[in-house]
């Protein structure tokens, strides 16, 4: 039942303010996106979620309130705005999606490959999507302070940045063809410069987010793996060294700017 009243109230929401109406009014999108944050649909996301990490669930029966995203066993307030981070129980870098996938295999059972080899929005990565939001959730208006300082993070940092910049595929682009230059767009998308702070910030701090043109909400993970799509290069697997370390590079520029999670996106 909750899943049909979230269907229903997001379509019910995207029928009532499209981008093609705006469109026509020749409002840009930023005004969209912000007449849109009061209402933002990802927080039905984030209902879904809040009620998924204080439910039993997988073959252990547990919840996930015990789960330590870096601030203590079950702290969720704040905890986005300093990840990707450095776990010593795991002795590896994770952001949240791998934090929350090595909690639920600890805690509850589940097998991270229900994850890693499923469908983006369907089955376990759907499950995945509305703790995301409901985690990033608690970190809106936070600062982000991602610790640089670990070993294992400063490599980290050094592999985002070469993928970054790392030309492939049949189109032989980088991350920076579309990224590393001040007023770039793609159709109606304002693209921001990560190689600086600021726009660093922008892109980091405004994912995951809710995409009204598709109705659906996307983690950070499901964004780089578009990317890569749209680069026309081998899409990289859900959670790989890859996706974590161009995330650590991001939120390492991004540094000291307030997280607008979750974001709202054309």
């Amino acid at each position: 039942m909750r899943k049909q009243l979230i269907a229903a109230a997001i379509g019910a929401g995207v029928a009532l303010a499209s981008p093609a109406v705006f469109a026509q009014q020749d409002l840009n999108f930023d005004e969209y996106r912000a007449m849109l944050e009061d209402g933002n649909p990802a927080e039905l996301y984030e209902m879904e979620g809040e009620e998924l990490w204080k439910t039993a669930r997988g073959p252990k029966n547990a919840t996930l309130e015990q789960c330590d995203l870096g601030l203590g066993p079950g702290v969720v307030q704040g905890a986005a705005a300093q990840l990707p981070r450095y776990f010593a129980d795991a002795d590896k870098v994770q952001d949240l999606e791998t934090r929350l996938m090595y909690c639920m295999e600890k805690q509850q059972g589940i097998d991270p490959a229900e994850i890693v080899n499923g469908k983006f929005l369907q089955g376990e990565r759907r499950q995945m999507a509305a703790l995301v939001a409901y985690v990033v959730g608690q970190s809106k208006g936070e600062k982000i302070a991602v610790d640089l300082s670990h070993p294992k993070m400063k490599e980290m940092y050094a592999l985002g940045e070469q993928a970054f910049y790392y030309r492939t595929g049949a189109m032989d682009f980088a991350c920076s063809s579309c990224h590393s230059q001040d007023g770039k767009r793609i159709r109606a998308t304002q693209l921001p410069n990560i190689t600086k702070p600021e726009g660093a910030a922008a892109g980091w701090g405004s994912w995951p987010a809710y995409r009204v043109s598709n109705s659906q909400f996307w983690t950070m993970q499901h964004r780089l793996w578009d990317c890569f799509r749209q680069q026309r290069t081998a899409e990289p697997i859900f959670a790989s060294d890859v996706t974590i370390a161009l995330s650590v590079f991001m939120a390492g520029k991004g540094n000291g700017a307030e997280a607008q999670w979750p974001g709202v996106k054309r």
